[in-house]
């Protein structure tokens, strides 16, 4: 390996492990929390199904594989511009289309564990995020910028993870504001912890639900239920976020990982 290159410097790095690899994804199956459409919509996300095919058995001796049921916007996943009405006329806004040099990219981690465990309901502001700024640096261009709120510790239960009651859901998220601020910053994308990119309170917003319709209309992406955010120190990361290259594809659950210099 030639290790005098910068690829080559990081594939000694990643064969070494002081560059760690760590997974920002949900695991996807039947118990994946699937987000709960009001009941005047006619259809929702199916929940996860598994089927065998064969595993080792007379439909298939030598061989085990499975065929699945599940939405685009399952579990970890990614949201192309397509998704929302925002962004439904940019040509290259779906994921079979978007560049792929868009899916990887440096991470910044906004810290917003404390507030979210004090308040559910808590909102970041552009205030806020020119705070974390003025302690860590400039956000950017080509920046992915996710919100840490360690929501995703409460994947293992669709109530608990949902967190709705006769009110509506209380997920943390941005305000508009926010994500007017970091679409300026020219960021390729914005990821949260919870169920979607928005706050649970974010259909009583103006715009209804702003991080997926400033950021579609940008042709910008957004990530859901990201995990292990925690794990991932604020600055110099690097995120790898590819979704599947569905035809026409509104979004794709993804694999999330992020590259992470030991020490």
């Amino acid at each position: 390996m030639n290790t005098d290159s910068l690829l080559g410097q990081l594939g000694a790095k990643l064969a070494s492990g002081a560059v760690e690899v760590v997974d920002l994804s949900g695991t996807l199956g039947p118990d994946t929390p699937i987000l709960q459409l009001p009941p005047d919509f006619a259809k929702n996300t199916p929940r996860v199904e598994i089927h065998k095919i064969s595993e080792y058995d007379a439909d298939g001796p030598f061989f085990a594989w499975n065929w699945m049921v599940l939405g685009e916007h399952t579990g970890t996943h990614f949201d192309a511009p397509h998704h929302w009405i925002s962004g439904k006329d940019h040509p290259d806004g779906y994921t079979d289309r978007i560049d792929p040099q868009k899916f990887v990219g440096p991470l910044k981690v906004i810290d917003c564990s404390q507030e979210a465990a004090a308040d559910p309901d808590f909102l970041l502001t552009a205030d806020a995020v020119k705070a974390w700024e003025a302690e860590h640096g400039e956000i950017e261009p080509g920046d992915w910028v996710v919100m840490r709120t360690d929501w995703y510790k409460r994947n293992h239960d669709e109530a608990l993870f949902l967190n709705a009651d006769e009110d509506g859901p209380h997920s943390p998220g941005p305000t508009a504001s926010c994500i007017e601020y970091l679409v300026g910053k020219g960021i390729t994308g914005w990821g949260s912890e919870c169920i979607g990119t928005d706050a649970g309170c974010a259909g009583g917003m103006e715009p209804p639900f702003p991080a997926h319709y400033l950021l579609h209309q940008a042709n910008r992406y957004g990530l859901a239920s990201l995990a292990n955010l925690d794990r991932l120190p604020p600055t110099g990361a690097i995120l790898v976020a590819a979704p599947l290259k569905i035809s026409n594809g509104t979004g794709s659950p993804i694999r999330a990982l992020a590259l992470v210099e030991r020490g």
